[in-house]
């Protein structure tokens, strides 16, 4: 789980560099510093650990006698014991001193460590809580020589969704590892105990090899004790701070003021139990944080005065929200979008998923109570829009579709409480015959508005079975203007056969009376995407998505989300494209309409993984539904592409088949679009005639040319003409492909390698160094996987890894093995690869930058 964490420490040491580690109490400090002294003691470092204890941290001396120095009788003071200690530091060999919670270490010790830092160059690794205070004499002991600083941040929600498969054997589904990582804010402690306790409590339950929720809750009593350890801290305003916050739920902070000092709550958002967060139609609001806290207190029997409280802010509730500040405004759209999802990575994930859940849940609540009392169109129409995008109450929606009455209805309400029920059904496992069915009983009873319902039939055809081959077919927008749907179908449809032109042309203008006013927003994105103009789908795609977060609109985020992660990706913005799905996963699985969408990104999400180098870990796409055809209309919907990939062949012309026979059904399916896509991930990864031909041709009759430079140094490496190869490359100009460009050279290197030819590995491994080195931010590939049968263990890989760039000597000190041991090891990896040189070796393997 902290792997890289654990590696940056150890490089900072190997330079004599100490270490800071913070984080929230429950972020794994402990466990960090652990991994780093067991790899350096391996290596025979003498590691000296002192650990601060809350219940010592009174007693004079008693972190520092834990280390069992030899003290003389009479010869006890601050500079007795740090001559000791420092002549011990100073005996042959490498040293490290450790100190597990410094802010618990007693003034004694500290004094001694002071004194020992002066004189002593060995370097220090030291963890703390990220929001501590120090005192003089903590700053005393840190700021003493070289220091590196290392932040653990909450875990999200790929790494809860690991971290639950290794605590209780199997994976949790999509729903249940949202809930934990929602109640624990991403702590490792805490996503531990709540599985350990859930699973103890019979909470969770194994079904289809998947732990899901046996009901709505998690909170059980074996979790009190460790909540008491997280909150021991405390002072008792602050205590009483968190049992009126977990009253209230979430609230505004004009409104926590008024009920709760100010220096309560400056105190809990210091030390992490409190998160704020921006909203646009409120101000600035609060919570408790980690979300299972407030179930600790409501859990309480001491829990009393619920209305005292809620009278006594009642006269501050409709106070005015405050004002949206204005977007900062930028030359360059593209780098502020991705600065500002930058900086959104350091907001809290649980906090906002549980925001989503109360907005959605109140405003299903009200909208319920409102059709309950007038069971009309227009109210059944309002309360459905919610299941379109937030999680789906089946029975309550059913029954929205049959007792809701049309008499005096306006027909746009009346049209989309059908479309839903239609919707509904295909959601529900009836299949999109019976959704048809439902639309063509309402079409007979409603001539009026056969032209809408015919424009729907068809969204449904095309989206869940086939798209007509003449969209001329769609009846006009004139004959449908009441909803807007002719236009919008017309569009999709376009899309779908991967003509993004006449796309962008269907749902040009502002669409003020779209029954639907995120199907334009959507197709215009995606569309924008297949014409080539991503950095264009980009910014509109992420202002969509940050508006949508600030309306709390979860249809919007998982929608714009699904079209800014196909940019991102496309880009080679792997840590961005996989913080934006894992903040919609946090969420747990959306509504009906959205869902294929939401299981998509976890296909994509599971890409990386299946594309690595070495076995993959445990992927998040097993948390995606199965029960869906091999090809979609969209990328990722169908869960062809992703299995040819996860589970490919040691061999390229088998690859070749899979790919060639999955392209083909697509084609024949009328998902352009989904085809040409697969098809140019396919030849990036294994660049092959067969596949290249396809996508050719796709490209050739929809009349997009901005992948032309791409598409003929393809074809250069297809036909190993390696001269005209060598010219392409020398005068290739930057464009939207050169990510694809850089996994292309890699893929035909891993190619020729497979299939054992070594001259022709060898000039693809010189041309795919030489391009890197032009564009170096195209290093880090994602490169197909081959080594399955055989694979390569971890020592060999980070040797691989160097071998490129550093000669035997180099690899071995940066490693303290000793030259000999890594030639054993290259000249293994060399035999299982199949790989010819050095440099073959590392363009195989190598899957990160050089080390500097």
């Amino acid at each position: 789980m902290f792997d890289s964490e654990v590696q940056r420490i150890l490089d900072f040491v190997a330079r004599g560099i100490g270490v800071r580690v913070v984080g929230a109490p429950g972020s794994g400090k402990t466990s960090v510093l652990r991994s780093v002294m067991s790899n350096l003691e391996k290596t025979g470092v003498s590691v000296h650990f002192i650990s601060g204890l809350r219940t010592h941290r009174t007693i004079p001396y008693a972190a520092i006698k834990g280390l069992g120095l030899e003290i003389r009788p009479g010869r006890s003071g601050v500079f007795d014991i740090a001559d000791v200690f420092s002549s011990k530091l100073a005996t042959a060999g490498k040293h490290l001193l450790v100190v597990d919670d410094l802010h618990l270490v007693d003034s004694e010790s500290l004094a001694v460590l002071e004194a020992v830092r002066q004189r002593s160059d060995c370097p220090m690794v030291a963890t703390a809580p990220e929001t501590w205070v120090f005192s003089r004499g903590q700053l005393a002991v840190l700021n003493n020589g070289r220091e590196a600083h290392l932040q653990l941040d909450p875990l999200h929600y790929e790494q809860v969704h690991l971290l639950i498969a290794q605590v209780l054997g199997a994976p949790a589904d999509a729903d249940t590892t949202a809930r934990i990582l929602t109640k624990s804010a991403g702590n490792p402690r805490l996503i531990v105990r709540i599985a350990e306790t859930a699973s103890l409590s019979n909470l969770l339950v194994m079904k289809d090899q998947q732990w899901c929720m046996a009901g709505d809750t998690l909170w059980n009593e074996h979790l009190r004790g460790t909540l008491e350890a997280l909150l021991a801290e405390l002072h008792a305003d602050e205590f009483t701070a968190l049992h009126i916050m977990a009253i209230l739920g979430t609230a505004r902070v004009d409104v926590l003021h008024k009920v709760i000092h100010p220096d309560a709550l400056e105190g809990l958002e210091r030390r992490g139990f409190l998160s704020v967060l921006a909203d646009h139609h409120n101000g600035s609001i609060a919570a408790i944080s980690p979300p299972v806290i407030a179930d600790y207190f409501r859990g309480s029997k001491k829990l009393r005065d619920r209305k005292l409280l809620r009278s006594k802010i009642a006269g501050v509730l409709e106070a005015a929200p405050q004002a949206a500040s204005e977007k900062p405004v930028t030359t360059d759209s593209l780098t502020r979008v991705l600065s500002t999802l930058r900086l959104e990575k350091g907001d809290d994930d649980a906090m906002a998923s549980r925001h989503f859940h109360e907005h959605n849940a109140d405003r299903e609540r009200i909208r319920g109570e409102r059709w309950e009392a007038n069971k009309s169109a227009a109210n059944a129409a309002a309360l459905l829009r919610i299941y379109w995008g937030a999680p789906v109450d089946v029975e309550r929606a059913s029954r929205l579709c049959t007792e809701t009455t049309d008499v005096d209805a306006d027909p746009k309400d009346v049209l989309f409480v059908t479309i839903t029920e239609a919707m509904l059904a295909i959601h529900t496992g009836q299949g999109h015959s019976a959704a048809v069915d439902i639309l063509q009983k309402f079409a007979g009873d409603n001539p009026h508005l056969k032209a809408e319902v015919e424009n729907a039939i068809l969204f449904i055809s095309a989206s869940h079975g086939r798209v007509p081959p003449d969209t001329s077919k769609v009846p006009e927008a004139s004959e449908g203007r009441g909803s807007g749907m002719g236009s919008l179908v017309h569009g999709l449809l376009e899309l779908y056969r991967f003509k993004p032109t006449a796309a962008l042309e269907a749902v040009d203008g502002a669409g003020d009376d779209d029954a639907f006013p995120h199907l334009r927003l959507f197709i215009r994105g995606f569309a924008l995407f297949a014409a080539g103009r991503v950095e264009e789908s980009l910014v509109l795609a992420l202002d969509w998505r940050s508006e949508a977060r600030k309306n709390l609109d979860q249809f919007g985020v998982v929608t714009s989300s699904y079209v800014a992660a196909h940019g991102l990706l496309y880009r080679g913005h792997f840590e961005e494209a996989e913080y934006l799905m894992s903040s919609v996963f946090a969420m747990g699985r959306p509504g009906f309409v959205v869902d294929s969408l939401y299981d998509a990104m976890l296909r994509l999400a599971g890409l990386r993984h299946a594309t690595s180098a070495i076995l993959p870990e445990l992927s998040i796409a097993a948390q995606a539904r199965t029960e869906v055809p091999d090809v979609g209309p969209l990328p990722g919907v169908g869960k062809g592409a992703y299995e040819l990939i996860a589970h490919n062949n040691a061999q390229p012309s088998a690859f070749d088949r899979k790919a060639t026979r999955l392209i083909r059904r697509q084609l024949k399916s009328g998902y352009i679009l989904e085809a040409m896509l697969t098809a140019l991930l396919c030849t990036c990864l294994c660049p092959g005639r067969p596949v290249l031909d396809l996508l050719q041709k796709i490209l050739r009759d929809s009349g997009v040319a901005v992948h032309d430079q791409f598409i003929a140094i393809a074809t250069a490496v297809v036909e190993g003409d390696n001269k005209l190869l060598g010219l392409l490359l020398k005068h290739y100009e930057p464009d939207i492909d050169t990510y694809q460009v850089g996994m292309l050279l890699r893929g035909a290197l891993k190619r020729h390698v497979i299939d054992g030819d070594a001259a022709a590995a060898d000039a693809m491994a010189q041309a795919s160094s030489i391009f890197a080195v032009r564009f170096p931010a195209t290093n880090e590939q994602l490169s197909f996987n081959s080594f399955r049968t055989t694979p390569l263990t971890e020592r060999e890989i980070e040797v691989a890894i160097l071998a490129g760039h550093h000669t035997n000597v180099e690899i071995g000190e940066h490693l303290r093995i000793s030259a000999r041991t890594v030639e054993n090891h290259i000249s293994n990896a060399l035999r299982k690869t199949g790989a010819t040189s050095r440099n073959s070796l590392f363009m195989l393997v190598g899957n990160s930058l050089p080390p500097r």
